[in-house]
């Protein structure tokens, strides 16, 4: 069973920390980059995408974002994907358009691009109560509404700033139980190997398109999911996974949301410690800091690290859930792995 659970941890790894390619080519490959505004010391996307990417500068998705043939949706949480994907999880069934929303979308439609600030200036800046119990303008909610509903996309960003744009040719409409299908299969490989548990969870969101559960055991009869049980918890995964036997002897601080981490039932099953992010926890709560980082050695999740950015230097502050590693080789890869983020974020 200790063989069975390591095996695990080399697939949950090697699976996506695959060689670094082309930007174009990680996020195809990724199929999901998830978003975060956060930036410390960059942005989640960045912070995701530059183990994945030859000499990935910070910013790079957003200044390449024009040419890659991607879009931002929602899939299981908000982000960056290909065009392909973009295309399942379209149309979306909603209710009709309010006044607001029609009147923003012929607006977007008749200048071309337009920044949120921009519809002040047709619209005013009446606020309106969020999601989240504050206020945000309501021009910017029915910009997002319209987004969500694949009526815009968005063009490019300025500064973090999302600015949109009409659609100019609505998506082909495909079959939803074609959709989900794909989706389903999508999502397991983004999150390969994930507790059944986990992933079906997960794909509660497309139950607009039938039936998530029905949709995983028709996959587990044909073959194309595999399952297999580890100290009692279900993992499955797409058919064929190619495993290494052992993982790259390299430290690497992954995002919160990296696909690595992303399954917080799977990292403590897999790594025996409970991973929070705290950039939302009272300073007085927090554990291992505002925005923490999983330290990756080989296959083990060994501690934790915060980086910040003070003048043109990284602080980097580490720690480690039992005690730091005594093999030869790992304080030099710990200096590679510093020496990488400072290169990604152009520091001396």
């Amino acid at each position: 069973m200790r063989r069975l659970k390591r095996h695990a941890r080399i697939h949950a790894v090697c699976h996506t920390l695959f060689p670094p390619t082309t930007l174009k080519e990680a996020v195809q490959r990724l199929g999901f980059v998830q978003a975060d505004p956060i930036r410390s010391p960059a942005r989640a996307q960045d912070l995701i995408l530059r183990h994945r990417v030859n000499e990935y500068r910070n910013g790079d998705l957003d200044r390449n974002y024009a040419s890659l043939d991607i879009e931002e949706d929602l899939l299981y949480a908000y982000g960056f994907l290909p065009r392909t994907i973009w295309h399942l999880l379209h149309p979306r069934n909603m209710t009709r358009l309010t006044q607001l929303e029609k009147k923003v979308f012929d607006i977007v439609r008749s200048v071309g691009q337009m920044h949120p600030k921009e519809l002040e200036a047709y619209l005013g800046r009446k606020r309106v109560v969020n999601a989240w119990g504050g206020y945000s303008k309501a021009t910017t909610g029915a910009l997002e509404d319209l987004h969500y509903r694949g009526l815009l996309r968005i063009a490019r960003r300025e500064n973090g700033i999302r600015i949109y744009q009409a659609v100019s040719k609505p998506v082909e409409p495909v079959a939803k139980a074609e959709r989900l299908r794909k989706l389903t299969m999508l999502v397991a490989n983004i999150l390969a190997p994930a507790p059944e548990k986990s992933l079906r969870a997960t794909l509660a969101r497309f139950r607009h398109l039938g039936n998530p559960r029905s949709a995983v055991d028709d996959l587990l009869r044909s073959g194309e999911l595999e399952t297999h049980s580890i100290e009692g918890l279900d993992y499955l995964w797409p058919a064929q996974h190619t495993v290494q036997n052992e993982a790259p002897r390299s430290v690497r601080f992954l995002a919160p949301f990296d696909p690595v981490v992303w399954d917080r039932l799977r990292f403590e099953h897999l790594w025996q410690w409970p991973y929070r992010f705290e950039a939302y926890t009272p300073p007085a709560n927090r554990v291992r800091g505002y925005y923490a980082m999983p330290l990756l050695w080989c296959d083990r999740m060994i501690g934790w690290a915060n980086l910040r950015v003070i003048g043109k230097e990284l602080d980097v502050k580490i720690g480690f859930v039992e005690e730091s590693p005594r093999e030869k080789d790992f304080r030099s890869e710990l200096d590679r792995e510093i020496a990488r983020v400072q290169a990604f974020l152009a520091l001396q």
